[in-house]
């Protein structure tokens, strides 16, 4: 087990658990900290650092936010933000929007194959923005699936039969949203770009930090030994910190848990403080 963990969500995104629960969780497990970085929205931070404050677990404030990337996907987590930043909650009610919007069409997508699943089954798992995980939950509840997994590469994710796309801020605007609003950014598992050439990948990543990307998710449960180490280098190769989290969603992901499944005993609480010294060192220079 470590420290830390830099990625999770709640039930305000894709996640079961409140964003009390999940602290209340990380309490249990011996977790120093842990970031709630749900799916474009910031609702449930409130909560969580409240939460935190009261059971001594220190709560990152922070999101992910789906950028555009067609060959791949890409997302972008931020820390250390200001949930009431006017300009970022402006951004996010706009991807909130595209959001509800897209899960309709894919329910439709799904009736259409002959999956009788509706939207009032989808509606009563979410506790805040409805999700493909819990569209997943609905396909499992009812035998169409036998996992989650299943649900994702059968019919949800990103070229499966029942797949929607959406609106998605360019990644330079995703960045600077994040770093407007005070916040640090890492781009979260980058295996899901689907570039496997580290020289490409390199020049991708480079690219990014041009824009302000500060960080990049090293440490996760779906990375391999190799994969890891390719983006240890490209990382320190380019002066970015390394992050990592188990992309804990509860009950509506398999496979992470709170906390665990990076077999490294790297993701520990100095990676923190080191994002913590970079913005206290962006601040002063701004001074």
């Amino acid at each position: 087990m470590y420290s830390i963990d830099l990625h999770t969500h709640s039930s305000y995104s894709d996640g079961s658990f409140s964003p009390g629960q999940l602290v209340q969780l990380a309490k249990d497990k011996g977790l120093r900290a842990i970031a709630l970085t749900d799916h474009d929205t910031v609702a449930g931070l409130e909560e969580a650092i409240a939460a935190g404050q009261e059971l001594g677990v220190e709560v990152v404030p922070g999101v992910e936010i789906s950028a555009q990337y067609p060959p791949g996907t890409m997302h972008i987590l931020g820390y250390y933000l200001r949930p009431s930043h006017p300009e970022l909650l402006t951004a996010l009610e706009k991807l909130q929007k595209a959001r509800a919007a897209r899960n309709p069409k894919i329910i439709e997508r799904l009736r259409a194959l002959g999956l009788e699943i509706s939207w009032t089954e989808v509606l009563k798992l979410s506790g805040g923005q409805v999700g493909r995980p819990h569209i997943a939950q609905v396909l499992l509840h009812r035998g169409y699936v036998s996992s989650i997994n299943e649900a994702f590469s059968r019919y949800l994710k990103k070229g499966a039969i029942a797949y929607v796309e959406k609106f998605r801020f360019p990644p330079d605007e995703a960045i600077a949203m994040i770093r407007n609003a005070g916040g640090l950014a890492a781009l979260a598992h980058p295996f899901t770009l689907g570039v496997g050439n580290p020289q490409e990948l390199a020049s991708l990543v480079r690219e990014l930090q041009t824009m302000g990307l500060e960080g990049m998710e090293v440490f996760y449960p779906e990375h391999s030994e190799e994969m890891t180490a390719v983006y240890q280098d490209i990382a320190k190769g380019l002066g970015l910190l390394y992050t990592g989290g188990s992309d804990f969603h509860g009950d509506l992901k398999n496979g992470s848990d709170l906390g665990v499944g990076v077999e490294t005993p790297n993701l520990d609480y100095a990676l923190l403080q080191a994002i913590k010294k970079r913005l206290e060192e962006r601040k002063a220079s701004e001074l």
